[in-house]
């Protein structure tokens, strides 16, 4: 039977569906990507032998991660592609704010509609495609938008107190559970909001207001940093850092042809500039050439860094001006 075609908990339980947590399933999958030799990050080049690897490692040890490099390395795609890691499709209670698993239900919402309908409860088939959720950290990020608030409207329509645990309003990360969450740029967080995130690593508590929830989250964290915000904009506060198990370094492409090969692969060229335009290999080694200069050049501030996005630019630039002057020479 598809398991797709299951629609109450009594079909899951009866079809023998076993519940895993998702970093488990990003483990297991990888295993199985690593066995059969199969290209776990597509489309990412130059880091075969330093930061897939280490990548690799910290997914098998089930590791929150913090993906640490100047801008234009690719941090958010390797992110992005690790939902490529999880099951295609994970039951979750119809209805549920945050995704309940079924058979390990955490909210009071399913726990309750649980012991109401028992093994006809409904639920419905989540995507790995919808489970990625992705924050850019930003000075104006508050507690209620992570965590969650007190929603006075909901507790005026159920006609429910303050105290009632009914009346929260679920921010971006109970939301996200059992999906990957991204948070970019981490140390432009302030240290307050990142003093939130404590409990939630380590324990899978959240406090809303004054109420302590015991909600074990099950959630893959992925961090992307740029050590130039340590210094100018802010810094990841050291026991947050101690919760982060692995932090990975990245890098820009070592050598020529690996950033010809990512310029190629990421510039935006319309299909009748790639019928008519022909773009000679000296063309495109001297372009990459200037974007290596320039990334060791003393009028460049190297905590700055040089991103990929100038020669993926700079590409998409010729390509335009050979394409302008065959307009006007007709």
């Amino acid at each position: 039977m598809n398991l797709q075609q299951i629609k109450t908990i009594g079909e899951l339980k009866k079809a023998g569906y076993e519940s895993k947590s998702i970093k488990d399933e990003l483990r297991e999958n990888l295993i199985s990507k690593m066995m059969s030799n199969e290209t776990v990050f597509k489309g990412v080049h130059g880091y075969e032998n330093t930061v897939i690897p280490e990548l690799e490692r910290a997914i098998l040890s089930k590791h929150n991660i913090n993906l640490l490099g100047l801008r234009g390395q690719a941090k958010t795609r390797l992110a992005r592609l690790m939902v490529d890691l999880l099951d295609e499709y994970i039951p979750v209670v119809e209805g549920s704010e945050i995704n309940d698993d079924p058979l390990s239900p955490i909210s009071r919402f399913a726990i309750e509609l649980i012991n109401k309908k028992g093994n006809e409860t409904p639920i419905f088939w989540l995507h790995r495609n919808d489970r990625f959720a992705e924050k850019l950290a930003t000075p104006d990020v508050t507690v209620a938008d992570i965590i969650g608030d007190v929603d006075p409207i909901k507790a005026a329509n159920l006609k429910l107190s303050y105290a009632d645990d009914r009346v929260i309003h679920y921010g971006m990360i109970p939301r996200a559970n059992r999906c990957i969450f991204v948070i970019n740029e981490l140390p432009d967080l302030q240290a307050r909001i990142q003093v939130a995130l404590f409990n939630i690593l380590q324990e899978g508590d959240i406090q809303i207001r004054g109420f302590k929830l015991r909600l074990p989250l099950d959630m893959q964290f992925v961090f992307t940093a740029n050590p130039e915000d340590y210094t100018n904009r802010g810094s990841i506060v050291t026991p947050l850092k101690d919760r982060i198990g692995s932090q990975i370094l990245t890098h820009y492409p070592e050598d020529i042809e690996t950033a010809k090969t990512i310029t190629q692969q990421e510039a935006n060229n319309v299909a009748s500039q790639k019928e008519f335009i022909k773009v000679p290999e000296l063309a495109k080694d001297l372009l990459e050439q200037i974007v290596f200069e320039a990334r060791d050049s003393e009028y460049i501030d190297a905590k700055s860094g040089v991103s990929a996005r100038l020669s993926i630019s700079a590409f998409e630039n010729l390509l335009s001006t050979a394409e302008r002057r065959a307009i006007l020479s007709g």
